[in-house]
């Protein structure tokens, strides 16, 4: 996820639009912070003026002195990067060989390579690492086909797969900012004598109230007084949409919602989405899986949330690929360190890429010869940045303290490398791999269908719970880490002592606890014999009064007080099901609690002291 935005102005209306320019792309440096970059037609020359680098955006725009520059149009972005790490030449804007288009890009673009090698093959020049470079170049080769520049960024989008917001600006039309969105977000904000275009609402708040939202497959332009939209080269009437929004600035960055924590879980779909995508499009993956594939013996650790993640990536080795995987918790790696050598290989999860109980596990284990496989949201960072191979997931930056759609962005992630693994080891065939990897597809769907289908009855049982000082959350088989991460979300923003055990557990020793009232969650997820065993530790906590409640993917016909049902999901879908109404439980409880669930006492988003 990054942010971009582009102004242009009639220069009586607005004389400079780079000051204007630098605060816009600053509002939306919740969206990415590693890079910033700015393309500008200049004043008076016309000419493309291009700043761009490393770090935060008030450092960028430092260096290069951008808020003294004069443009009468530009665009500018603020990374979180996808392809090829931070650096100078990785940041946007990218332009072509002739220094005359410039674009920057929100998204990812699937069929970058092939596109890449073709563009090579006829003569253009990259510098980059990135996937947006490919852009430019298309256009490039259009133009100097004879096609205007719309026509060019029809042809542009025909060629894309994957997803994609695009603002585009050519030296010979410096009046006009051209765009083009598939999946990722991108909105207009109509002004007097100028108009905006932007990754979100934020950016542009402070100067114009008016929004148009671009919808999936259209393509366009901005001039300081005119939107021009189309589909399928059929324009659109665009003032026929524009609406006003009242929301604060501060709201705005929130998208409309009270915390980050709660945006962030209704924008799993998307983050799954992505992740999807780049997860399939990354030949990294490849890397991975071989290196698993060859491996002695796989180990996999993380630190809270990506510790249960590593619980879940453990569990779809077992049952995909008849694999045993030892998981371990990142803090206690000299307990394990010692068993590793040559020919192991260690799956390192980090949703920053600095834990650094996860780095220390990862040096330990490198040192005895093993080697090392990243799941990290971070590009570049250090646990990537020391490992073999790095897939990345595509969750965008994560606001909120607690981990949320970073969780089940991790879990996507594992369990393709587990089903393509389980391909490369003979245990799936090809066919059968594909048809996993396929289905997971629904993954945004089934969570979209879950928080939708979950939203009232959640409300409900978290005003149900407010008055408890203990809970349960128990589960079998995927459902124990789907239970340990549900536990771990609800003592993180609400400061209720939840405990997650394996359900058979329980009756030796935690039922102990229990008296009438006492809550108990259940977690009842596929394969269907474990279900069943659930029936019966839920029969034995009604017996001793407790308040059950279950969250099920397999439908009603179970005994409890409260049964919250999920969209059926299998077994490799069951975690988008049940997470995010069991996050936004969390969520709900510590709001009627008064606790601030985006900055929770004592905790930081990375730790990075042992």
């Amino acid at each position: 996820m990054c942010g971009i935005v582009g102004v242009t102005a009639d220069p009586r209306r607005l004389p400079n639009v780079a000051p204007v320019l630098v605060e816009s792309l600053k509002r939306l440096e919740y969206r990415g912070y590693d890079s910033a970059g700015f393309a500008l037609i200049e004043c008076g020359t016309r000419r493309l003026l291009v700043f761009k680098d490393v770090g935060r955006i008030d450092s960028v725009v430092s260096r290069f002195m951008v808020a003294s520059r004069c443009a009468i149009t530009g665009i500018a972005h603020t990374r979180w990067a996808t392809h090829g790490p931070p650096s100078q030449v990785n940041a946007h804007p990218h332009v072509d060989c002739r220094g005359e288009v410039a674009v920057a890009h929100n998204g990812i673009i699937k069929n970058y390579l092939e596109l890449r090698r073709e563009l090579e093959s006829r003569g253009h020049r990259f510098v980059s690492e990135t996937d947006t470079e490919v852009v430019p170049h298309l256009i490039e080769d259009e133009l100097l086909r004879g096609a205007s520049m719309l026509e060019a960024m029809r042809r542009l989008v025909r060629r894309l797969e994957g997803s994609y917001a695009i603002v585009a600006v050519y030296v010979r039309e410096p009046n006009r900012i051209y765009f083009a969105r598939n999946i990722s977000p991108l909105v207009i904000g109509v002004g007097d004598g100028f108009n905006v275009v932007s990754s979100d609402i934020p950016s542009f708040l402070k100067l114009t109230r008016s929004v148009i939202i671009v919808e999936d497959g259209e393509v366009g332009f901005i001039e300081p007084g005119r939107v021009y939209i189309e589909r399928d080269g059929r324009p659109i009437d665009a003032l026929k949409r524009v609406r006003v929004v009242t929301w604060s600035a501060e709201d705005a960055e929130k998208g409309g919602y009270p915390h980050f924590m709660l945006k962030e879980i209704m924008e799993q779909p998307r983050a799954l989405r992505e992740t999807y995508v780049g997860v399939l499009s990354d030949d990294a993956v490849v890397r991975a899986v071989r290196l698993l594939a060859g491996a002695r013996r796989i180990y996999v650790t993380g630190a809270g949330t990506s510790f249960h993640a590593a619980l879940v990536y453990a569990y779809y080795m077992s049952r995909l690929a008849s694999t045993l995987v030892t998981p371990f918790i990142a803090s206690e790696y000299y307990v394990y360190a010692p068993t590793a050598g040559e020919g192991d290989v260690l799956v390192a999860i980090s949703q920053s890429g600095e834990t650094i109980d996860t780095l220390q596990a990862l040096r330990e284990f490198k040192r005895r010869g093993a080697r090392v496989v990243a799941v990290s949201n971070v590009v570049g960072s250090t646990i990537p940045r020391e490992s073999d191979a790095t897939v990345y997931t595509r969750a965008g930056p994560e606001i909120g303290v607690a981990a949320t759609k970073t969780f089940l962005t991790q879990v996507l992630t594992l369990q393709v490398i587990a089903a393509l693994y389980a391909r490369e080891v003979g245990a799936l065939s090809a066919s059968e791999a594909s048809r996993i990897v396929d289905a997971l597809s629904a993954a945004p769907r089934v969570a979209r269908r879950s928080l939708e289908s979950t939203a009232n009855v959640v409300e409900r049982l978290a005003r149900s719970l407010k008055g408890s000082s203990s809970a349960y959350v128990l589960g079998r088989g995927l459902g124990v880490p789907l239970a340990m991460e549900a536990a771990l979300k609800i003592k993180e923003v609400s400061y209720l002592h939840a405990e997650a055990y394996p359900a058979g557990e329980s009756k030796h020793g935690p039922i102990a606890l229990v008296e009438p009232g006492y809550p108990v969650i259940f977690v009842a997820v596929p394969p269907d014999e474990l279900v069943e065993k659930v029936r019966g530790n839920i029969e034995e906590m009604r017996a001793r009064g407790a308040y059950t409640i279950v969250f099920t993917t397999v439908g009603d016909g179970f005994k409890a007080d409260v049964v919250v049902e999920l969209p059926r999901a299998d077994e490799i879908l069951a975690p988008y099901a049940v997470m995010p109404p069991l996050q936004l439980l969390a969520y709900r409880l510590a709001v009627l609690l008064g606790r601030d669930p985006d900055k929770p006492r004592n905790l930081a988003k990375t730790v990075t002291v042992e």
